[in-house]
């Protein structure tokens, strides 16, 4: 029964990917609309002097209209390429194989299968257990737990889904039976899985580092106060809640037990500490790290919990396989993008523009953190740090942002865009594992969204938290 909860989810292929809002609404119009606008864009663009003008209106009527992302991106660029520059569409495919030739790259892949392994072989329900045999007594216990135990699978898994799956779909049904209402149970697992993306390792961070030229060990070990930051912001919100409106207590476990818990969730924690500690200690880089964690889940999963069966590979590999094609296409198609956007000079001009308004860093972190939670209401993480990464980071350092902390304040955007509207990732996951309906599980999290604009803004203008550990670190 817990393999059947314990769904191998990596980043997005795997969850209940969101309904695209706009065809919905548009009915059937929506592909006449879209071949006008298609036609419309190819006129202009065939005959105005700044063909490039027209890539972010066509951009915006593929995904109004529920186009795929990597695809929008790449029609939007072929058709750039042809009207705007002279640059032979055949060199379009040679493009796209070198934008993939990157070792840091490479890390991706290795994250995707050593999240999958960790997800089949047992370690969810160790981490709860340790979790709750500390934290379980108190106001919220069960939820308290749950976060706690959301940000130890985050430390393993890298993804927001898949934390949200292995941990929620077993706390939530505990809540629920232990006398928590429905919408403090869901709404916390919901929210608290989105650390997933944000403490080590960390697919979107990889992808900020591939795109800005940033050290990925440096973003790793940035991300981990943050998270830390966040995890202990939520659990004080679900004891207070808790302890206001009188939720059930849990027995208090002796330390007897809590010794069991932790003797059996040890060896769970060994993929960060590996990480972070190889990382920093100069004997890996994160992509070898990332090897190296799939070798400690094998071993793990296969010969500590005795969870993981070599009947299980087939499945993991497949989930993996299509996981990582998707990333990679969609990386290869914003690749593409990014390039029209460098050959139009559109980050250097916005830079100027910044530095000629006088702007402070503060307004510019400001524009940067709206600009991010709209975007991430109706777009997946991967393409917006994809995207809009190359445009920010050069804005940030004509002001005096550290990159690092920017990449932080990005996927930390990236979060809440998992609970919000219409395209929070997490919204589907924990609807589909509490069988509850969509629109009632984001009612339940929008009061989540305002605790993590809170964390998000102290973040944002408390650098420190970001950049600490990096200074220690890397003198």
């Amino acid at each position: 029964m817990l393999r059947k909860l314990l769904i191998p989810s990596v980043f997005v292929a795997q969850a209940p990917s969101p309904a695209p809002v706009a065809p919905r609404m548009l009915g059937r119009l929506w592909i006449p609309l879209l071949f006008v606008g298609l036609l419309v864009a190819m006129y202009v663009a065939a005959n105005s002097s700044q063909p490039g003008t027209i890539i972010f209106p066509l951009l915006f009527i593929f995904l109004l209209t529920g186009f795929p992302i990597a695809l929008s991106l790449a029609i939007a660029t072929v058709i750039y390429l042809y009207y705007g520059t002279t640059i032979p569409l055949t060199a379009i495919p040679q493009k796209m194989f070198t934008n993939l030739d990157s070792f840091p790259l490479m890390a991706v892949p290795f994250f995707v299968l050593a999240s999958n392994i960790f997800s089949v072989g047992g370690v969810a329900e160790r981490l709860i257990r340790m979790s709750t045999a500390f934290l379980g007594h108190l106001y919220g216990g069960l939820a308290v737990s749950g976060v706690a135990a959301c940000a130890l699978f985050a430390a393993v898994s890298g993804s927001s889904p898949a934390t949200v799956i292995a941990i929620g779909s077993i706390m939530i049904p505990a809540m629920v039976r232990a006398g928590y209402p429905p919408r403090y149970a869901i709404g916390s697992m919901a929210t608290a899985g989105s650390l997933g993306i944000m403490i080590p390792p960390s697919i979107p961070l990889v992808l900020y580092g591939f795109v800005t030229n940033e050290s990925v060990g440096k973003l790793f070990i940035a991300g981990i106060l943050p998270g830390l930051f966040q995890a202990i912001v939520m659990a004080t919100i679900c004891y207070i809640v808790a302890r206001r409106y009188k939720y059930p207590l849990q027995p208090k476990a002796t330390w007897a037990e809590r010794w069991k818990a932790v003797r059996h969730g040890a060896p769970s924690m060994l993929l960060p500490i590996i990480i972070i500690g190889g990382i920093y200690g100069g004997f890996f880089t994160p992509t070898e790290a990332a090897a190296v964690a799939v070798l400690v889940g094998i071993i793990v999963g296969m010969f500590v919990h005795r969870e993981l069966h070599l009947r299980d590979f087939p499945k993991i590999f497949l989930d993996t396989g299509k996981t990582t094609a998707m990333l990679m296409f969609i990386i290869t198609m914003a690749q593409l993008f990014a390039f029209v956007l460098t050959n139009e000079r559109l980050p250097q001009t916005l830079a100027a523009a910044t530095l000629q308004g006088n702007l402070a860093a503060w307004q510019v972190l400001l524009i940067i953190n709206i600009i991010l939670f709209f975007a991430g209401d109706f777009m997946d993480s991967a393409p917006i740090v994809l995207i809009m990464s190359p445009i920010f980071h050069p804005i940030a350092r004509a002001v005096g942002i550290d990159p690092i902390h920017l990449g932080i304040v990005i996927v930390m955007n990236m979060e809440m865009g998992m609970i919000t509207p219409p395209v929070g990732l997490n919204l589907y996951v924990a609807s589909g594992i509490s069988d509850t309906p969509l629109y009632t599980v984001m009612r339940y999290a929008a009061p989540w969204i305002i605790v993590m604009v809170s964390v998000l803004l102290v973040v944002t203008y408390v650098p420190e938290i970001s950049l600490l550990l990096p200074r220690l670190l890397y003198r």
